[in-house]
């Protein structure tokens, strides 16, 4: 895909970083695999994020065995909104965002859901089944209430920001958008879109759906290019300070923009994908040569 790509500016193609010098050069060497469970576990994550002060959603339950789930259940069910995740889950898989109506029902993808349909779920994560049939553990947490800013270029789901950093650099960053083919799905694997980013001046460049490149959003007419990026220098802010918190040198940092709270983090990744080249035109071997 990288040829076809780029094969008009050979110069950029020679700066396009695979598969295997990613492993061999990037993670192998700067993220110790002992390590990977506090970027592999969102629970792990979030108790390092909380310890250092760093914005990210509040975490109201941890649920570990089956046992636990209804009296955790009920100690959540107060709030107007939670989003119920596997703690090893990847991918968007098994994460379900819950929101009371009017008369105090939950809704889940614009459905009714009953408490027996929770607890289902739960226990589905519970027993691996978003995490590769190993034991794991249900995080509830806060509900992002996505910043008006995303509405203008799309209004469902919730986006986010994808930033690489190397050594705590800020190196390359995208805007990750669902559409309307993704389920609320922001993720480029999941028929999400990514938007690129000028670094330096904090403003979105064009929109890549893995085929082509547009100015604006797939389902939307609002023109994206060229469009500043509200709290940049708190989200490059956080990156940094996410970076640093982790004996973990490159990271994926994935950021999203709360409607009252501003920048949070979301989660971390210790093999993050290389896409974002493609939705930036730009090899990240190049990046590297000028930022360290």
């Amino acid at each position: 895909m990288f040829s076809i790509i780029f094969n008009k500016k050979s110069t950029i193609a020679s700066g396009v970083i695979g598969l295997n010098e990613r492993n061999i050069k990037l993670i192998y060497p700067n993220n110790p695999k002992k390590h990977y469970p506090l970027a592999d576990d969102k629970v792990l994550t979030k108790e390092i994020l909380h310890q250092y002060h760093i914005p990210c959603a509040e975490t109201y339950a941890v649920i570990e065995y089956n046992s636990d789930i209804k009296e955790a259940w009920e100690s959540c069910k107060h709030y107007p909104s939670v989003a119920i995740k596997p703690a090893n889950g990847c991918g968007g898989g098994g994460i379900k965002i819950l929101k009371k109506n009017k008369k105090g029902n939950w809704i889940c993808n614009g459905k009714m859901i009953t408490d027996r349909e929770v607890f289902q779920h739960m226990a589905s994560i519970i027993m691996g089944f978003f995490s590769l049939g190993s034991h794991d553990r249900v995080l509830i947490e806060e509900c992002i209430e996505p910043h008006p800013f995303f509405h203008e270029i799309y209004p469902q789901g919730v986006p986010d920001f994808r930033i690489i950093t190397l050594n705590k650099i800020p190196l390359m960053g995208m805007l990750r958008m669902p559409t309307d083919r993704s389920d609320g799905k922001a993720n480029l694997h999941q028929n999400g879109v990514g938007i690129g980013i000028d670094m330096k001046e904090g403003r979105l460049l064009e929109v890549y759906d893995g085929k082509e490149y547009s100015n604006h959003h797939p389902d939307s007419t609002f023109l994206v290019n060229g469009t500043p990026i509200p709290y940049w220098k708190e989200i490059l802010e956080i990156s940094v300070a996410t970076a640093k918190a982790f004996p973990l040198n490159y990271l994926g940092i994935d950021i999203v923009i709360d409607k009252n709270k501003g920048p949070q983090i979301m989660e971390i990744n210790v093999r993050p994908g290389l896409g974002i080249q493609l939705v930036n035109k730009t090899g990240l071997k190049e990046v590297i040569k000028q930022a360290i």
